[in-house]
């Protein structure tokens, strides 16, 4: 299973980079990767045109488009487009931060789960 994160480079720069979830804990048929401390979990609801522009993250979080569609731009200036199923782990807590853009006309569902402060 794949997602990326967006984070900030010592120079507050943001970047993506792409990482994998291993998978690989047996259970009931199905393949588990190994718990992931969260803090909670919100649901966005955010419109077809939205325009956020440049904004850290406000905290360590997954994000996760469960419909629509939209973009996301690292202050490098690489845009990845997401959509329902794509994972995103925000760490860009420091630094210039990302856009974010809606595309399309379907308003985007979003999960958040906020993570604590530190990686475990």
């Amino acid at each position: 299973m794949h997602y990326f994160r967006i984070y900030a480079d010592d120079n507050g720069e943001t970047h993506f980079e792409d990482l994998t979830i291993a998978i690989d804990q047996p259970s009931n048929g199905s393949d588990l990767s190994a718990l992931i401390p969260a803090t909670g979990v919100m649901f966005r609801r955010s419109a077809s045109d939205q325009f956020i522009d440049w904004h850290p993250a406000p905290r360590r979080q997954f994000v996760i488009t469960l419909s629509g569609q939209a973009e996301v731009e690292a202050s490098d200036g690489d845009i990845r487009q997401i959509g329902p199923g794509t994972i995103m782990l925000a760490e860009d807590t420091t630094g210039k931060g990302h856009i974010t853009r809606g595309v399309g006309t379907v308003e985007r569902i979003s999960l958040f789960i906020p993570l604590p402060d530190e990686p475990e």
